[in-house]
């Protein structure tokens, strides 16, 4: 067993695998910038050690100093979490040539998953459904509009390079293409030092559908079913259910097949992610795969009964799967909601400032994953993700409700949070049918003026919802610090291709 991991995270991934360790008896080792100085998850483990620097790239990014920092710490192990170095190749290898355990799947694996038209091939070669569309990066506009011709348009651009939307242009005819492949490629070029890109058939009318899957180093392979995660905005997903309502359980016997062929594909172990989209007709293809643990992992554990985290450690020690696929059954619906501090109602734009009243709510069937407190301090510097609430019931709908009135009880001052539009969009009725797309915050809530909407909203809904309107009142009185376009830009600039 290990003695002590070292997390290389921050926030609510850093605080939930700082319980994971409690609960095995392993000491937690956490980092901190000098911002994160006086954050929840440097108190809450058993040791902390600093980063000095301000930046993301200067600290929990910075390869040499983290693995300075876990040689000085005596780490026998490192959990990245998610986002930063969860899923860079170079920096495995640095923690194995260190003699140092990474609590995570192989270099090789990562490396074989990170360029999207790479997986894209290995996909196709092992027979599981890809989108239809190009397997090699382009750069050329030429062959790249003769591709998109062949295709048939509508198509989609992306970045063969990276994710979280950027690069990414929708095309619905030639007369557009060439304006949007430069577009791609500058963007591209910019978010992630390589301007290819590869071309899609747009999927219409797409849900975003994922499947859990996990594995051991003895060759033993299971899922965990699937999670819906279409609710998104600006490609990054808000709310995440468990399973899907749209998948049947003959799609779903597909589905998870497909995605533990994806896994073997490339000789995976721990924790990874299989995303696809689905079409209305419930056709599916692969988009690409998460070699690390997701932000929506807990709707996955409350259905499954299974802690991802600790099978996660156990893996990297060397032990088996502590279950059979046999063993695991759906247990319920789960909904998670990620509150962040922005304002939905102003083009997302995060929000910084200090909270200097904090409440999170709580329940049978609540669970609350904060990352903040009273006192904590919200920075330009890291991804908005305050907490995630999830919620489970037997039934969707009871799962839903419990989820409306979680959000309605959770107090959050100081800050504009996004809590406003996760409340209005539990209420939609194409959410409730469960046949929302990818599209829906664009169509349903962008189309419309954002701040009438959820004043309007929460002015209707005062007496049921609770303390809503007057928390949406108060957030935009409160008169937090918004974050400057070019502030907001170095944000989103890293946080949306880390937390998809």
């Amino acid at each position: 067993m290990f003695k002590k991991i070292l997390i290389v995270n921050r926030g609510e991934i850093a605080l939930r695998i700082i319980r994971a360790c409690k609960e095995l008896g392993i000491i937690s080792a956490a980092l901190y910038s000098d911002p994160d100085k006086f954050s929840m998850h440097v108190r809450q483990a058993d040791e902390s050690w600093h980063l000095p620097g301000v930046t993301a790239r200067d600290t929990y990014l910075n390869i040499p100093l983290v693995l300075e920092t876990a040689i000085k710490a005596g780490a026998d192990a490192i959990h990245p979490g998610y986002g930063f170095l969860s899923e860079n190749a170079a920096f495995i290898t640095a923690v194995v040539n260190a003699g140092i355990t990474f609590i995570g799947p192989s270099a090789k694996s990562v490396e074989m998953m990170g360029s999207k038209t790479a997986a894209r091939q290995l996909m196709k070669s092992h027979n599981v459904p890809i989108v239809p569309g190009t397997t090699s990066p382009i750069t050329n506009i030429a062959d790249a509009k003769k591709s998109a011709e062949e295709i048939g348009y509508p198509i989609l651009l992306k970045a063969s390079a990276g994710g979280g939307g950027k690069g990414m242009r929708k095309v619905f005819n030639e007369e557009e293409f060439g304006e949007a492949f430069n577009s791609a490629q500058r963007e591209a070029l910019k978010a992630f030092g390589d301007d290819s890109v590869y071309i899609e058939k747009l999927i219409v009318q797409p849900k975003h559908i994922e499947v859990q899957i996990i594995a051991d180093k003895q060759g033993n392979y299971a899922h965990l079913f699937e999670r819906e995660c279409s609710i998104q905005r600006r490609h990054q997903k808000i709310i995440e259910e468990a399973p899907s309502s749209f998948v049947d359980e003959a799609t779903r016997q597909k589905l998870t097949l497909a995605a533990i062929n994806a896994a073997k594909a490339c000789d995976y172990y721990s924790t990874g992610t299989i995303e696809f989209l689905m079409d209305k007709d419930k056709h599916f293809y692969f988009l690409e795969m998460n070699t690390r643990l997701q932000v929506e992992h807990p709707v996955t554990e409350l259905i499954s009964g299974i802690d991802l985290v600790r099978e996660q450690i156990a893996i990297a020690e060397g032990k088996p799967l502590s279950f059979k696929q046999s063993d695991i059954h759906l247990h319920g619906h789960a909904i998670e909601a990620r509150v962040y501090a922005e304002d939905a109602s102003n083009g997302f734009m995060p929000t910084i400032g200090t909270i200097p009243y904090h409440r999170v709510p709580s329940g049978p069937g609540i669970r609350t994953d904060a990352g903040v407190e009273r006192g904590s301090e919200i920075s330009v510097h890291y991804d908005p993700l305050l907490t995630k609430i999830i919620t489970w019931a037997p039934d969707r709908g009871s799962a839903i409700r419990k989820m409306d009135y979680a959000l309605s009880t959770y107090i959050i001052s100081g800050l504009i949070t996004n809590i406003p539009l996760l409340k209005w969009v539990l209420v939609q009725a194409k959410f409730i049918s469960g046949l929302y797309t990818i599209d829906f915050i664009d169509e349903e809530f962008l189309s419309q003026d954002p701040a009438q909407t959820l004043e309007t909203f929460g002015e209707k809904h005062s007496e049921v919802a609770g303390l809503f309107a007057v928390l949406f009142k108060m957030n935009k009185s409160s008169a937090p610090t918004p974050c400057t376009e070019a502030q907001s830009s170095s944000l989103n600039h890293w946080t949306e291709a880390q937390y998809e």
